[in-house]
């Protein structure tokens, strides 16, 4: 296809998207983390056993999270697949729409209708998509043992961020099929994966360039920023430091306990998973879409061109054994 439109006209077209997950995402992380802080008030304030105020941090952070999951569930998913949506369309046509946040929602309206008809088209090519990595797991366990169980285990890490990016074009090429019933898109979406990977897994060498570029930059910098302001607050390290050794007596040594009691560690642990988290948040909301333009556009292209044949969908069956079950629950769609 010729097209003029450039990546990063596209990634600007849908920043709309990425501004609305962030804004959620803040909303989630002050849900937990107030709820994690009230809980630990609580349980500070009207039990007297020792760990009490941990154990109602837990069950603060537990409510948050169960909060979180369901809120997500029904409004989180229209965000990111009317992003993968509208970027599938600009790619495509080369031209965006005028207005992609109603275009996108309602791409997701027309495709799926209801909420549970997008999870199972989703569950589906995770599912057929994740055994990539189980099985590079599973090798190297039979291989090494415990020292292949971690190769494999850290090469399966890398499997899994490619799946990631093809269960997202997959689902570009779900959208761009509207006039084909979701799972046979699905089939010829993971087919045309198959068929031409060594294609697709040119774009990889980007994928984790900048996604280690970025975890530096992004998560260094936040890194220094909460190892900061966790040192304005020595009293709540030191609370927590000694709720740990008080929840820890008693019981067996353990080397992750005796490092957290120690209240400089444990300032640089809360420093690093905040990082994380933060890093998590920026990499996928902002950084990961502009990746995805690139690799959707090139996975699309592709796969336009080699639309396969029902004839084709026998190569799922050899490298998933999950899609022999899908074959069976929707055989008719296949017809």
């Amino acid at each position: 296809m010729n097209q003029t439109l450039s990546n990063g006209a596209v990634y600007k077209k849908v920043l709309g998207f990425s501004i609305r997950r962030l804004v959620f995402s803040i909303i989630f992380m002050a849900m937990i983390a107030g709820l994690s802080y009230g809980g630990f008030l609580l349980g500070k304030k009207l039990f007297h056993f020792t760990g009490a105020p941990l154990v109602g941090m837990g069950v603060g952070a537990v409510i948050a999270i169960v909060l979180v999951a369901i809120i997500a569930h029904f409004f989180m998913y229209v965000i990111k697949a009317g992003q993968i949506a509208v970027i599938m369309k600009a790619v495509t046509e080369d031209k965006i729409p005028d207005n992609p946040w109603q275009t996108g929602k309602t791409m997701v309206k027309e495709r799926f209708g209801t909420v549970a008809l997008y999870y199972a088209a989703t569950s589906i090519i995770k599912g057929i998509f994740g055994e990539i990595g189980h099985a590079i797991t599973k090798i190297g366990e039979a291989i090494g043992g415990d020292s292949g169980s971690a190769i494999g285990s850290a090469i399966s890490i890398v499997i899994n961020t490619i799946v990631n990016y093809l269960c997202d074009c997959c689902l570009g090429w779900v959208f761009y099929r509207k006039d084909q019933n979701a799972f046979k898109a699905t089939c010829e979406g993971a087919v045309t994966f198959f068929k031409h990977g060594k294609t697709f897994l040119k774009n990889m060498g980007r994928v984790f360039g900048i996604g280690l570029a970025s975890l530096i930059v992004i998560g260094g910098a936040f890194f220094g920023i909460f190892y900061l302001v966790a040192l304005q607050f020595p009293h709540y390290i030191q609370v927590l430091a000694i709720e740990i050794r008080k929840l820890s007596e008693g019981t067996e040594p353990n080397k992750v306990i005796n490092i957290l009691s120690n209240e400089t560690a444990l300032t640089i642990a809360i420093a690093a998973v905040g990082a994380l988290i933060i890093w998590s948040i920026i990499h996928s909301t902002f950084v990961k879409p502009f990746v995805l333009v690139g690799v959707l556009r090139n996975y699309m292209n592709t796969a336009i061109e080699n639309i396969p044949a029902p004839s084709e969908f026998d190569i799922l069956e050899k490298n998933s054994k999950k899609f022999r079950k899908y074959k069976n629950e929707h055989a008719s769609d296949l017809q």
